[in-house]
């Protein structure tokens, strides 16, 4: 019979949630590329050998991450559903696109690095997973559409538009705070962007 690996003990498991929650802040920073076994081991306070026990090297601990990060990153868009009144759904998704933002920005910059460098890690996701995702959420635009319900536009880059102006507030959120300045930079800065998304897509679809 083949051999199966014994569940991780609470203490295991604890070391582990450690070392990824070091590797999150050092990936997000430096990419893949730029990341090395060490930072994570000093991020982590773990000596290298210790941090090798849990994870085989840093293309393992990179790899859990990014599972990781993948559900993350689709939750809201699986909540987009066809709903009778399109504007409060697409009202709704902008929102929870910038509470990703707000609350998740190391995985927002994790995966911004992971596209910049061509994405090696996870094109077979993006060409499967995420591409038969997005597919099935335009159909739902454009019945909205047909329907009369919104203004007609290209659906895709309705969803491309907003994921770069959601993403905007995680992956630029120094650029963001410095330019509005100590008065504006604090977490109503959200809001703020949230009502003005909303008055610049939904002023678009309204019919």
């Amino acid at each position: 019979m083949a051999s199966t690996a014994r569940p991780l003990t609470r203490i295991q498991q604890e070391k582990r949630e450690i070392i990824l929650e070091a590797a999150l802040d050092v990936f997000s920073a430096h990419g893949f590329r730029g990341a090395t076994i060490d930072q994570v081991a000093d991020s982590a306070g773990m000596s290298k050998p210790n941090l090798l026990y849990y994870f085989r090297n840093k293309e393992d601990i990179h790899a859990t991450l990014m599972e990781r990060l993948l559900h993350t990153w689709l939750a809201p868009l699986l909540e987009f559903d066809d709903a009778d009144d399109p504007i409060t759904e697409i009202r709704s998704y902008i929102r929870r696109k910038l509470e990703m933002a707000r609350d998740f920005p190391r995985e927002s910059r994790l995966f911004a690095n992971e596209i910049l460098q061509g994405a090696p890690r996870i094109r077979e996701m993006l060409e499967g997973e995420l591409k038969d995702l997005v597919d099935e959420k335009t159909r739902i635009i454009e019945n909205w559409m047909r329907a009369g319900k919104i203004a007609r536009a290209d659906p895709y880059h309705l969803i491309f538009a907003i994921w770069a102006t959601t993403q905007h507030y995680a992956d630029f959120d120094v650029q963001v705070r410095a330019v509005l300045g100590p008065d504006r930079d604090g977490e109503g800065r959200f809001e703020d962007a949230a009502r003005f998304l909303e008055q610049l897509f939904l002023g678009c679809l309204r019919v």
